[in-house]
């Protein structure tokens, strides 16, 4: 919204802006001297090395496939946001160029975490073998470090060049890199998770269940693919995911900021985020395994430190770069506000943090081994996989209650920090900022799972990893379970923060439009008094009910293609145990890359629907309904969203885990019926916990995306002189259309086996 303030830089601002970029830079090498310390291990045998150069290759193979695959939607939508309204061709073209930008640095973080990772896997196994659990720890961490500080590396050097170019046009070009990144993320999420969960389902359902052989047998056909599933999943997927995070937050947090503290609300959340790189470095190198504490302790203590770090070093920089007045801020709009903006920024940071500590908190206590929740799931497998099921169930749904109950209390907490909107809703993308100077660690902790999972499968695949060796890597892949889980937790922490975030941005938009479509007469205040009134009508009401039923339809349809794609794996396993002679003897070799070809071509085929519902469901209620249901509709797709895919994540990693207890020895051990039952149990959270769950984060922010870069279209055909009825329900109608047959042919679809 226009307050009145004209953003300028003086050479102190852009010598800040500059610095910045060099943290970036510096961030990136970091990450770079990481890598060659990973790299420069030891690959243990020519047979681990074997199984890793496999995986290797189906992995490379299906990202190449699918970023040809996304090419097609990237070069649409490009084109599409030169038709969108803007206040300059500059702005136009910068916001297309900037959208290109922000899929390529995606894009680029996904493929850098898939590559690292599937080199990362067999000298973690091999390091576990020879050196210890605290040398293949390791390994595994600094390789998560390695694509983090990539992350917040390139996140932080797109939004400080775009800053440093455009000025005061930097956060509408922004939209374009954030809205890029989110789609990239989002596309990748939705393929990844149901490449890696139908070879994991089928692989399981066949192997372990019905064949009675361990999870990464050699004799298993799909095996190869489950461990390719890992990587272009887990850390392709997850890495693009939290990028995605950081940029849009920064994008949230630069608009608002511009509109409440002027030139200083530009700058400072760039500020803040780069005091994260430092951390994020610093938290990598002093985690150190120690002989009397778990993996998991070893990685909170970490965490926890660089947490503590960041929220010294916000306070200084909060201090030492904002006034202690909002007259000094020289902004129109907050003149006369009481407070003081440098403890209100740096108390929203703080809140940020808080934040995240907490989640890593609370996601631990419902998924760890070591607590009494997954414990308890692991012990109804006495009475069957029903139960199994039902008490995991019970868990994501408990677990959901609080977290959202925690995330709610850290938005309405930055809120009151302000009696003014503006200053509000900066707080609150000020609070993304905090819980961002984080993710540097997160990406570490999230990776470090899908690594501790294939270096196991190697190991077991291979048969030349000791007993003591493969004790290890089973600890480490059950802490692993742990951290995935977390880092989802704190993801849609992050998601909640920017759309929250964004969703005033969208405000701001639909306030700008009104008084530029009512000419004179109708000035900002009185278009947001418009709108406002517009949110409380029956109308907005019908928009809630949409957004929650679009993020249960997005879920059922990303759990639906991981059903149809195990189908296939299960049926094409079983045919080769069947037809080819001594595979279960070991005399014979089963086809791994025909089970890799069927879910490749199957995940590619299905990602196209979710994503095609997260981009035309919008335009559909915005241009159909109106500003005001649109609005209800971001509401409702928030809440509902923030639900599910916390009871999604948490109930699918409480299973995984419970499956570890037991096969550790409890309650049977492996082969037993107790075994069977959360064997079960885990195959019916895989899809829950890395395929739906985790797609959900980017699905809400590229709604909240798209609905701020079609506000002024809508309000354009709704008011004022170009107003056309005709035009904006044709437009929904095709967006309604669009949705229908996409959702026809999934439904319709066959898999690639049986079509």
């Amino acid at each position: 919204m226009d307050t009145g303030q004209v953003i300028t830089f003086t050479g102190s601002d852009k010598t800040i802006v500059v610095i910045v970029g060099v943290v970036a830079l510096v961030a990136l090498a970091i990450s770079f001297v990481l890598r060659a310390g990973v790299l420069a291990a030891g690959k243990g045998s020519p047979r681990m090395q074997e199984i890793s150069e496999a995986v290797q290759e189906g992995a490379a193979a299906y990202l190449g496939r699918q970023f040809r695959t996304l090419g097609i939607f990237v070069v649409v939508v490009f084109a599409l946001l030169f038709v969108l309204p803007a206040n300059s061709t500059g702005e136009r073209i910068g916001r297309s160029i900037f959208f290109l930008v922000g899929a390529g640095f995606s894009a680029a973080i996904g493929y850098t975490g898939m590559w690292l990772a599937t080199r990362a896997n067999v000298r973690v196994a091999a390091a576990a073998n020879g050196e210890g659990r605290e040398r293949a720890m390791q390994i595994a961490f600094r390789t998560g470090g390695s694509v983090g500080l990539a992350t917040t590396g390139l996140g932080l050097l797109g939004a400080s060049v775009v800053v440093l170019v455009y000025v005061a046009e930097a956060p509408k070009v922004l939209e374009g890199f954030g809205f890029g990144a989110a789609m990239l993320a989002m596309f990748m999420r939705v393929g990844g998770g149901i490449f890696t969960k139908a070879a994991d389902v089928g692989a399981d359902l066949v192997g372990k269940v019905e064949q009675g052989i361990p999870e990464d047998d050699p004799r298993n056909a799909a095996t190869i693919a489950d461990n390719v599933g890992d990587n272009v999943g887990d850390c392709a997927g997850m890495a693009a995911d939290l990028f995605e995070s950081y940029a849009v937050t920064l994008v949230a947090s630069l608009i608002l900021g511009s509109a409440a503290f002027g030139t200083k609300g530009l700058i400072f959340p760039l500020i803040v985020p780069a005091i994260g790189v430092l951390t994020a470095i610093i938290g990598v190198y002093i985690t150190r395994a120690r002989a009397s504490e778990s993996g998991l302790a070893t990685i909170n203590r970490s965490f926890y430190i660089s947490a503590l770090i960041s929220a010294v070093l916000c306070a200084v920089a909060a201090f030492v770069y904002l006034p202690t007045t909002f007259d000094g801020l020289g902004v129109a709009a907050v003149q006369g506000l009481p407070g003081n903006p440098a403890v209100i920024a740096f108390v929203s940071v703080i809140i940020g943090i808080v934040l995240a500590a907490v989640i890593l908190w609370l996601t631990g206590y419902y998924t760890d081994t070591n607590k009494k929740p997954t414990q308890e799931v692991a012990k109804t497998s006495l009475t069957g996989a029903a139960t199994v099921i039902l008490s995991g169930i019970s868990v994501g749904f408990e677990s959901a209650v609080y977290t959202a109950l925690v995330i709610g209390a850290a938005v309405y907490g930055a809120f009151l920090l302000s009696g003014s909107l503006f200053v509000a809703l900066f707080c609150i993308a000020l609070a993304g900022c905090g819980l961002l100077t984080t993710v540097g660690v997160i990406v570490a902790m999230d990776t470090f799972g899908p690594i501790s999972d294939n270096a196991q499968g190697v190991a077991e695949m291979s048969g030349e990893v000791s007993e003591e060796g493969a004790q290890i890597l089973t600890d480490l892949d059950a802490v692993g379970n742990t951290t995935k889980a977390i880092t989802k937790g704190i993801a849609i922490a992050t998601a909640v923060l920017a759309a929250t975030a964004l969703f005033g941005s969208y405000s701001n938009a639909i306030g700008d439009a009104l008084a530029s479509a009512g000419g004179a007469a109708l000035d900002a205040a009185a278009g947001m008094s418009s709108f406002i009134s517009d949110i409380v009508s029956p109308n907005t009401l019908v928009g809630v009910l949409i957004g929650a039923a679009v993020v249960f339809l997005f879920s059922g349809l990303a759990v639906n293609a991981v059903s149809r794609a195990a189908g296939a794996v299960v049926n094409e396993v079983r045919r080769q145990f069947r037809d080819i002679p001594g595979i279960m003897e070991g005399t014979n070799k089963p086809e791994y890359g025909k089970v890799v070809d069927i879910v490749t071509r199957d995940s590619l085929r299905e990602l196209a629907t979710p994503g095609l519902l997260a981009v035309f469901a919008p335009i559909a209620v915005g241009f159909g309904l109106g500003t005001g249901p649109l609005a209800g509709y971001l509401a409702g797709a928030i809440g509902t969203g923030t639900l599910m895919a916390v009871f999604l994540a948490n109930s699918g990693g409480s299973w995984d885990n419970a499956k570890k207890l037991v096969e550790d020895g409890h309650y049977g051990g492996k082969g037993s019926e107790a075994h069977s039952a959360t064997v079960i149990g885990d195959t019916v959270g895989d899809p829950f916990k890395d395929t739906a769950g985790p797609a959900i984060n980017p699905l809400i922010k590229v709604m909240n995306l798209v609905s701020v870069l079609i506000a002024p279209a809508i309000v354009t055909l709704t008011v004022g002189d170009g107003a056309n009825d005709a035009v904006r329900i044709i437009i929904s109608l095709v967006a309604v259309l669009v949705i229908i047959a996409a959702i026809v042919v999934s439904k319709r679809r066959a898999s690639v086996l049986t079509g």
